[in-house]
């Protein structure tokens, strides 16, 4: 009998794995990418504290209204354009990328140039 790889269950193993290292601190807080089949939601993260600094999404109002009639890779390019918008605000200029075990292509990189493109450094 043939089996199937659950990519997603592959995809856990692999972020727990980096999780080990890639660590926020108050000074360079971690930019968590996490993506669904429609969605993709960012969050930066303070993992000293446990707290959530910035987050943005696809669900928000605001972002929704911006990204209708575009692409998943659109979508994605102008949450992280947001998500560096806020963090800049709250004087957050270096962050350590952490994509959640995904591969660095598509929506993954689009969320990342669009940091960049918004002033992060990572």
């Amino acid at each position: 009998m043939i089996t199937v790889r659950d990519k997603n269950k592959d995809r856990v193993i692999r972020h727990k794995r980096v999780r080990k290292t890639v660590v926020g601190t108050a000074q360079r807080p971690r930019f968590c990418v996490n993506r669904s089949l429609v969605n993709i939601y960012v969050q930066v993260i303070d993992d000293s504290k446990g707290v959530t600094l910035v987050s943005a999404s696809t669900l928000e109002k605001e972002i929704a209204a911006k990204v209708a009639g575009k692409t998943k890779t659109e979508a994605a390019r102008i949450v992280g354009e947001i998500a560096g918008k806020r963090a800049v605000e709250k004087k957050i200029k270096e962050v350590v990328f952490d994509r959640g075990g995904y591969l660095y292509t598509g929506r993954v990189q689009a969320v990342a140039d669009g940091a960049r493109a918004s002033g992060l450094k990572f």
